[in-house]
């Protein structure tokens, strides 16, 4: 990995997003400090690991002693496979009929709740000589996908009695683990569950998310499945917690100007002019990233970046490629210096919730728009 010590920046095009595999580390070693001791831990990389790029962040995740990776469908796990990935890896979401053979060929494991998924188990079963490892996905109060919890422990018990079906795990996911009320009432369900089940020693369970690792000191169970976490950014959290982690944000997004120029006063910038300048000349930076590359255009006018340590307006509407920065008053700035737009530059930070926050988003937003077609240069700062 000694490559990856400076970053190479990609020369077709003058704007990236930077991502930190030492924080990656970092935030690993974080959140296995808030788990018991021999939990095993499921990094989720679903949606190209939040934006972040699968395959590299895979391998990282791994060294870094992860147990697991889940993923959203059969054809992100696909994917791993395609690039070397021979760790664990579970579907957490449904999974369509006709995929589950090349699920079960590719060591993928599935996420099973209906008796069409069973069925798909045994054609496959028979169709490979080969067992279908799954986890059983049981609704607690999510009311996305699941087996109601009242009816799992037949569920479950049906599908331990397959002899073509290796049963491995049983899990449920957290609704509102900022809510400990509701959070509370999933944790009786899932109890009522647990307290039913027949050769218990014999799956691994897992409830806790990130919010609920954080959060909660008995959701732990045989094994913890951490997003966000992962990336150095933070769900909603329940209150009376007494430190948050100390969490690092992975990603950054920069770019080089492109260009600069001088303005008169009063001259209008972008499209539909919505930002003009004042009575004083202004100096314009402009870089190549716009809203194709994931930046939302009703941040217009409404962002900063990062030049040198200097924090500088975004003015202008944010156009498809492009954005403009007033950089008056700033000296010896010049064509191919380096604009920070989320992420740290000379002690000044800029947090991808402070985008969410403005656009009345979340943080998994941010991320995931930003991999349309930006190059992504990896680094172990």
């Amino acid at each position: 990995m000694s490559n990856l010590r400076k970053p190479i920046i990609q020369t077709r095009r003058d704007a990236w997003v930077e991502v930190n595999l030492g924080n990656v580390e970092h935030n690993i070693k974080t959140l296995k400090k808030l788990i018991s001791p021999g939990t095993r831990f499921l990094a989720v990389v679903k949606a190209d690991a939040y934006g972040h790029g699968s395959d590299m962040i895979a391998s990282t995740l791994i060294a870094s002693g992860v147990d697991v990776l889940g993923v959203a469908s059969v054809d992100e796990g696909l994917q791993l496979r395609n690039t070397g990935i021979t760790a664990p890896i579970l579907v957490l979401g449904a999974t369509p009929d006709w995929a589950f053979v090349s699920a079960v060929e590719n060591d993928i494991q599935l996420s099973i709740f209906t008796e069409d998924h069973i069925n798909s188990c045994i054609h496959a079963c028979k169709r490979l000589d080969k067992k279908p490892v799954v986890h059983i996905k049981v609704d607690t109060g999510m009311h996305r996908i699941g087996i109601p919890y009242r009816d799992a422990p037949g569920f479950i018990k049906k599908v331990a009695g397959k002899e073509e079906i290796e049963l491995a795990g049983i899990f449920s996911h957290l609704a509102c683990a900022e809510n400990r009320g509701i959070t509370l009432e999933q944790k009786d369900r899932w109890k009522f569950l647990v307290n039913r089940l027949e050769n218990r020693d014999k799956y691994i369970l897992h409830l806790a998310n990130t919010a609920g690792i954080i959060g909660y000191d008995d959701l732990d169970y045989d094994m913890i499945r951490s997003g966000i976490g992962v990336y150095g950014l933070f769900p909603d959290l329940p209150d009376k917690i007494a430190a948050e982690p100390d969490f690092k944000q992975v990603m950054s997004l920069k770019g080089r100007i492109s260009y600069i120029k001088e303005i008169r006063p009063g001259s209008g910038i972008s499209y539909g002019y919505s930002y003009k300048t004042g009575e004083h000349h202004a100096k314009i930076a402009t870089i190549p990233i716009g809203y194709a590359d994931g930046v939302p255009r009703c941040l217009s006018n409404n962002i900063y970046g990062l030049l040198k340590g200097y924090k500088i307006k975004q003015v202008g509407n944010i156009t498809m490629d492009q954005m403009m920065f007033d950089i008056s008053g700033l000296e010896n700035i010049h064509t191919g210096d380096v604009i920070t737009l989320l992420g740290e530059d000379n002690g000044n930070f800029v947090s991808i919730d402070e985008w969410a926050k403005k656009l009345n988003a979340i943080n998994y937003e941010i991320t995931c728009r930003l991999r349309v077609r930006l190059p992504r240069v990896y680094t172990r700062k």
